[in-house]
């Protein structure tokens, strides 16, 4: 079956790591877009979003850019956020898992 069939699209997750380099964005709203736009879906099919972070402090400081990125979208979906000791990755300090829905 194909991966972009609508059986397997109709309910998707997907998690993106964000690296600590202080010159990467703190959020990756334009993964999450590159993701859910590769199964035909876009940030209005969102019907669930955990955000997983390091550092809440610095998290909330930026949370506004995917906040934004939701509203432009036209999606409210149910957010978790979650303060970790450390993610898979030791490098990363933001991880957002969605739930999409075509």
């Amino acid at each position: 079956m194909d991966s972009r069939s609508p059986a397997c699209a109709a309910s998707m997750s997907c998690a993106l790591a964000q690296p600590r380099s202080a010159t990467s964005a703190p959020l990756p709203p334009d993964n999450l877009e590159a993701v859910l736009g590769e199964a035909g879906m876009s940030l209005a099919d969102l019907v669930r979003l955990n955000v997983y972070t390091t550092d809440v402090d610095r998290l909330f400081e930026h949370y506004g850019v995917l906040a934004a990125r939701l509203g432009a979208a036209g999606a409210a979906p149910p957010t978790t956020m979650l303060g970790v000791t450390r993610l898979a990755i030791p490098d990363l300090t933001v991880e957002l898992e969605g739930t999409a829905v075509a």
